[in-house]
């Protein structure tokens, strides 16, 4: 697959993904197994402490994972993940989520994707298992 397949399958997906959408996720880069997306903390996003709802930041991250594990065409879906919030963010923060794959099997995957601020200070890491539930991206043959 080329780096191209995997744009066009993130361009397919975004078009179909009003949650990314609302919450102003951009697709920064895009390869095989790999996803970059940024979110920036809007004020609608704090929680009561006036810092960014876990649940947001969980969303950038979840998102990042969904494009990085359906890059190469095949629709996978989460099967299981887990997060760790490490430092806050604030409103007006610019964050970057960087999805890696670890390991793709013919049907299960593991992906790490890293949080970052705009002073590239780790806010999040999470780890997503994936699982291939047949069938394309594209709805293409």
């Amino acid at each position: 697959m080329s780096h191209n397949d995997a744009w066009h399958n993130a361009r397919v997906m975004y078009e179909r993904d009003t949650c990314a959408q609302a919450q102003g996720i951009d697709i920064i880069e895009m390869g095989e197994g790999f996803a970059v997306l940024t979110m920036t903390i809007t004020a609608n996003m704090l929680n009561g402490h006036q810092t960014c709802h876990g649940g947001q930041l969980f969303s950038l991250a979840d998102t990042a994972f969904a494009y990085a594990c359906n890059s190469q065409g095949l629709a996978a879906v989460a099967s299981g993940c887990n997060i760790d919030f490490l430092r806050p963010g604030f409103a007006g923060d610019k964050l970057t989520a960087t999805a890696r794959v670890m390991h793709q099997g013919k049907l299960t995957g593991v992906y790490d994707i890293e949080i970052v601020n705009q002073q590239q200070k780790a806010v999040a890491l999470f780890r997503g298992k994936s699982h291939r539930i047949g069938g394309s991206v594209t709805g293409e043959a």
